[in-house]
Formats: structure tokens, sequence, C-alpha cells
């Protein structure tokens, strides 16, 4: 059985995956042509139809690549991964893009175990802003490390979406600014519960209910900010509860990113654990009355806000 001529692509890194196959492919139509390239959306095909297709030889070419998207939206894939694997022909190159295994999965194990597996993780808070200022230099635009920083905290840590932005900035000037960033980017909703939450334990409730109003506007639900603040107000109590062990110790052992904790950190300063988890019983009670209850989302919420 011949197994180093299938390759997956795999992991939650979208651009990398993507850049990889764009690479992929462009190398083999290079040396091959595009005729013996194909796509095959795995959920919309039978097996016996893709054994039939990897194992036949190539036409009007002297090799064929098949790209194989989504093989777990398959299910008959999961128990015939085997036969799919022995059915690959000399000639016919099989790249498997899936960006999320179970990786319980029969399909996951056989594939782990038989075939070459590249997975793209998504780059750290600290890799991202590095990462940032090479692209807009390689884009031909300008942006300096502080500002892509505040980038990748603003609109998220994700590399695809970061990437879809710079493209915006660059177009607007070719010298990224944090002024230009917030005229043409949309804080990320986590990212503003950070603000909202800073903006509520300061007292500062002008600013709370507009950042606030602002996740309305952008047509995110009261449960869904409500799920976000329940969730930060939880890291606050684990936080505030390990604090002795520094900010890496409560990376290493809470399994946080040093972001989220670097800012949790911040928002407890001058809080007693008790604060903290008087605060946090509060919000658990809301989020069960929102879920339970007949009652106004968007005005329990800003009580909330005010009441901190």
């Amino acid at each position: 059985m011949i197994f180093h001529m299938v390759l997956v692509l795999t992991g939650n890194n979208g651009f990398k995956l993507r850049a990889e196959l764009s690479k992929i492919t462009g190398d083999f139509v290079k040396a091959y042509g595009d005729f013996g390239l194909e796509q095959i959306e795995a959920g919309e095909i039978e097996l016996g139809r893709l054994l039939e297709s990897v194992s036949s030889l190539p036409f009007l070419a002297t090799r064929r690549m098949i790209i194989l998207n989504s093989p777990s939206e398959n299910k008959s894939l999961n128990e015939g991964i085997e036969k799919l694997l022995e059915s690959v022909s000399d000639t016919t190159d099989l790249i498997i893009v899936e960006p999320k295994f179970d990786k319980r999965s029969v399909l996951y194990k056989t594939l782990k175990k038989k075939a070459e597996v590249k997975e793209f993780l998504e780059l750290s808070e600290q890799e991202l802003p590095q990462w940032l200022v090479v692209e807009a230099k390689n884009r031909g635009g300008e942006l300096s490390l502080g500002d892509a920083s505040y980038l990748a905290q603003r609109v998220g840590v994700g590399q695809m979406g970061l990437s879809h932005e710079l493209d915006k900035l660059l177009i607007y000037n070719e010298k990224v600014t944090r002024e230009t960033i917030d005229l043409l980017t949309e804080p990320a909703p986590q990212s503003s519960v950070f603000d909202l939450l800073d903006a509520a334990f300061s007292g500062n409730t002008k600013r709370a209910m507009k950042l606030y109003e602002e996740q309305r506007r952008q047509q995110v639900e009261p449960q869904a900010i409500m799920g976000m603040i329940a969730w930060q107000v939880h890291i606050l109590a684990v936080v505030k509860a390990n604090e002795k062990l520094g900010a890496d110790g409560i990376v290493r052992e809470a399994k946080l990113s040093p972001f989220v904790v670097r800012k949790s950190m911040n928002l407890t300063d001058g809080l007693s654990l008790k604060e903290v988890k008087d605060l946090l019983k509060k919000v658990l009670d809301l989020d069960i009355k929102l879920k339970t209850q007949t009652i106004d989302a968007d005005d329990a919420l800003q009580h909330l806000l005010l009441t901190i």
C-alpha cells in the first residue's frame, strides 16, 4: 500500500491552511498542467464513486491531484477510509482538507496513522502583531508593532480575518494608524466585553451604556452579550483566586491565553476575591433568569452594568 501520496491539511488557521493548499496546487499545475487537478466535496459524493475517482488513471495528463474537501461530512468515509487509502492509484495525489476533525473518530485516527498530516494552528497573541507588521510591509504598507497589537486585540486573533482587515486598511492608506483602525474596523464582541466591564467597574456608566448600545447596533443579541459577560466574569474569578501565582503561573495552570489573563488582572485590580465571587453569582443568577423567565433582556443587562 502506498500512502505517501496522501496529505491531510487541517487546523483552525484557515489563512495558513489555504496558503499551503494554494502552494501545493500551484506547484502541481506548474509541473503537470490543470487537466489533472480535481476538487471533490466529500459530502456530495457516494463512497463508491469516490473510490472509483481516486483509482482512475489520469486523462490528458501524466498525473492527477484530487482535493477532497470536508471528509467528515461523508459518514460512510468513517468506516471506509482504509479502503479509500488503498484505492489511491500510484499516479494520483490525494489532498484531504478538513479544518476540524473529531479526533475520536476512525477517520481521523486512520489518517493520522497512515497519511501525512499537517495541522495549522492560529498564531499566539504574541506572534500575531509581529506577523501583521511583516505582512503589512510585504503588501507595500506600514504598520507599527504597537498599532498591530491594537488591531489584533480589537478585531480578534483569527489570522484569516486579520488578513482581510489589513487589506481593507492598506487600500484606504498605505500607512496604518490607530485612527484608521478605529475608523474602518469593528471591535470583536469579546474584545468589547472587556471594555464594557472595565467601564462598569470604573463607574463610567456613560461609556458602559455607549459600548452596550454599540454591540446592539452590530446586531449582537442580549443573550449573546450575557454569555460573554458570564464567561468573562468566570475568568475574573479564576484569575483573582489564583493571583498569587502571577500572570505566567495562571496562564500555565488555568490554560488561559496571556492576553486574557493580563486583561482580567487589570479588571480585578482593587477588587477583593469576595467581591468578584459576589459578582459572579449575580451574573449567573441573571443568566439563569434570562433563560427561564420572560423579562426585558436589554433592561436587565443594562441594570446589571449600572449596578456592578
